[in-house]
């Protein structure tokens, strides 16, 4: 019995809206289309100078061209702004290419995806919303993550898997390409998502149950660690748009993979953003090498234009 006056305030009753009326201001017609082999890129990185950035993104392609010639672990984190400024199709096409062995999410970038998949456009007008309460509130959304996670329960999976799984027989077939969560399930490489409990829209809906979350999201850490091993002698983990989430969810990992006798050593570590942050550099680009090789890398753009153009790159280096 709790010692508090205060009760969790409870969410049976909250209202939701139709996630089709919402709307939302980004449409997969604004989505990035993916350049293919021969499109001139790589002549573009070769004319750059041979100093600072310039020459870390020189090394950061190395490090991922290496990594796929010799079947190391390619491992992208993403923070919700790069599945919101239209990039879901360029990581698509990385992963087909070898390029991404697996993704990890937060909350907010699975949340994108999965509105995307069900109704092609995602991130809603929240100044518009926000005064009258029903910002986050969006049915589908709701009520289909959760559904989502409560199954992942069930059936013993984390959940980036459950949500391609609820993905593959719910997404409209007309956006179904454009859903990085349905396109890595459905290519069978693995997605985690990283939870945040109380960060997220779902959390709201009156299906939100924490012992599902909990569960879906703990996996899917255990199922990270397991995926970072494959970073040892080689790989390449790239932090993109995640400033505290993904950071300290790596840094955790790696510790526990190495707690747990795995050798993780002299692998590649990138942090792509706008700004650079505490914690990516620290957790992402400095920490994991101490004492361990490796190299670390912090790159600083937009993401619409450093993702594609790093894409483009690698798709102009394929024989």
């Amino acid at each position: 019995m709790s010692r508090y006056s205060q009760k969790p305030l409870e969410f049976t009753s909250l209202e939701t809206v139709s996630l089709h009326a919402r709307g939302g201001k980004v449409t997969t017609a604004l989505f990035a289309q993916p350049l293919p082999p021969g499109n001139g890129a790589s002549r573009l990185l070769d004319s750059m100078p041979r100093l600072l950035a310039a020459d870390s993104l020189r090394a950061v392609v190395d490090a991922l061209v290496q990594a796929r010639r010799g079947g190391r672990a390619i491992v992208w984190g993403l923070g919700g702004h790069v599945i919101k400024c239209g990039l879901a199709t360029t990581l698509a096409g990385l992963m087909r290419r070898g390029y991404a062995t697996a993704f990890a999410m937060n909350g907010a970038a699975a949340i994108h995806d999965f509105e995307i998949a069900l109704a092609g456009h995602t991130s809603e007008d929240v100044e518009a919303v926000l005064p009258d309460g029903s910002f986050g509130s969006a049915e589908e959304t709701g009520r289909d993550m959760n559904r989502a996670l409560l199954d992942a329960r069930t059936q013993g999976i984390g959940a980036g898997e459950a949500y391609g799984a609820a993905l593959d027989r719910l997404a409209d077939p007309r956006f179904a390409s454009d859903s990085l969560l349905l396109e890595a399930w459905r290519a069978n490489v693995p997605v985690t998502v990283h939870i945040a409990v109380g960060s997220d829209t779902p959390h709201t809906h009156p299906l939100a149950n924490g012992e599902a979350i909990g569960y879906a999201t703990h996996h899917d850490f255990r199922l990270f660690c397991s995926i970072l091993r494959g970073l040892d002698e080689g790989g390449v983990y790239v932090n993109v748009g995640s400033a505290v989430v993904l950071p300290e969810v790596f840094l955790k990992a790696v510790s526990s993979v190495r707690n747990l006798g795995h050798p993780l050593a002299r692998f590649t570590t990138v942090n792509f953003d706008f700004l650079q942050h505490y914690r990516p550099k620290a957790n992402v680009v400095d920490r994991p090498h101490s004492k361990a090789g490796g190299k670390g890398y912090s790159i600083t753009g937009h993401h619409e234009i450093m993702i594609p153009l790093l894409a483009a790159i690698l798709a102009d280096r394929e024989p």
